[in-house]
């Protein structure tokens, strides 16, 4: 069997790597470069965490992604997991720090409720105002993800797999059954493709309709006040729920620090190859108020800023799967702000679909067929 994976960015590389692994003839195809800094996959950190806010349904999901994120870390040589855990701070009645709870409940995860006094122990970094609260997930850490695309599409390539990078797809078409991937250069035939184009998927006709939004996320890099503060090794990843809301992590550089703030830092983005590189006073000085606020062992003025894209579905939930029963196409796309932290599972999971034609793990909240009836009308 020959299958294509269009798009090798995070999901991409690790479908692309799954269907090396098991034999099949694979050829992944990025416009760029696989690792590049356009898409969701960059900024140099990224959370994970189980006992997950927005959606019950994805801890299960969550906890064998983190098996195959420390698989993928042992045979790829390198630290690409720390397990640092993740912090969720906020007013202790927010329905934010409530959901986390919930979630740990239901499915019996470990989580720690911290004080005030307590937190500023443990997490010194991240102080407690009057009423809020720390929860403190033991599972969650951060990931490298530059690192862990550059290190998984390696590993693709050592199990055989193809990558025609710098290669811009131009249309996906169904062929009977089989597929034919269309770029610049002519046209393949593959007996399977599964679709990973990332903000990039409305150029393509088979997304037609689907209502989907490519969005531009900023993230900004403050100076550490002490230099052993927020250290990679030792301080967790942080959500935080209220005012301000943001999420912020562990120094990678040794200098700074990563704050990405909610609100104006995320917008939508028209086309992603139109992604600003520079961004407005306003979203320089919201961020910088979020630290003023909340973050007391960082400067207050930014010294890095960089803007990503990324694609969210109406529901901001994934399209994964295929478009219709019985297509050559599977899509894996539109992962909402979700993708990163399950992508070794979804890769997988991507690649079961494409070569078996099912997958043993529930992933029916992701069907693309739930868009159907809005297409339709």
């Amino acid at each position: 069997m020959k299958v294509a994976v269009v798009g090798v960015g995070t999901i991409g590389a690790m479908a692309l790597l799954h269907l090396a692994r098991s034999g099949v003839e694979a050829v992944g195809y990025d416009t760029f470069t696989p690792g590049h800094d356009r898409g969701a996959a960059g900024g140099e950190s990224r959370i994970f965490r189980v006992a997950y806010e927005e959606q019950a349904d994805y801890v299960p999901l969550l906890l064998e992604s983190l098996e195959r994120w420390r698989s993928l870390q042992a045979a790829a040589g390198q630290q690409l997991f720390y397990p640092v855990g993740c912090a969720t701070v906020g007013p202790g009645d927010h329905p934010g720090l409530q959901a986390v709870r919930d979630a740990a409940a239901a499915h019996g995860l470990t989580l720690e409720e911290l004080d005030e006094q307590a937190a500023r122990i443990r997490v010194p970094e991240h102080p407690l105002r009057p009423g809020e609260s720390l929860l403190f997930d033991p599972l969650g850490g951060l990931i490298r993800p530059e690192a862990s695309v550059v290190a998984t599409v390696g590993l693709a390539q050592a199990a055989g797999a193809q990558v025609r990078a710098n290669t811009a797809v131009l249309d996906v078409q169904e062929d009977g059954d089989r597929a034919v991937v269309v770029t610049e250069h002519g046209q393949d035939a593959f007996d399977r493709v599964i679709v990973c184009p990332g903000p990039w998927a409305n150029r393509l006709k088979l997304f037609a309709g689907f209502q989907l939004a490519p969005k531009q996320f900023v993230a900004t890099w403050f100076p550490r006040r002490d230099p052993h503060a927020f250290d990679l090794n030792r301080t967790p990843v942080a959500i935080r729920v209220g005012t301000p809301t943001f999420s912020c992590f562990p120094s990678v550089d040794g200098v700074s620090v990563k704050v990405i703030a909610r609100g104006p830092a995320f917008t939508d983005l028209d086309d992603p190859d139109e992604l600003p590189r520079s961004v407005g006073r306003d979203i320089i000085d919201h961020s910088a108020a979020a630290v003023r606020a909340v973050l007391p062992g960082l400067e207050d003025t930014p010294i890095r800023i960089a803007t990503y894209s990324d694609l969210y579905s109406p529901d901001e939930h994934a399209l994964l799967g295929p478009l219709q029963p019985g297509s050559p196409v599977t899509v894996a796309t539109a992962f909402s702000g979700h993708g990163f932290k399950l992508a070794p599972l979804f890769g997988e999971i991507a690649a079961e679909l494409a070569v078996d034609g099912h997958t043993d793990h529930d992933i029916s909240f992701l069907s693309p067929s739930r868009f159907q009836a809005t297409q339709q009308a």
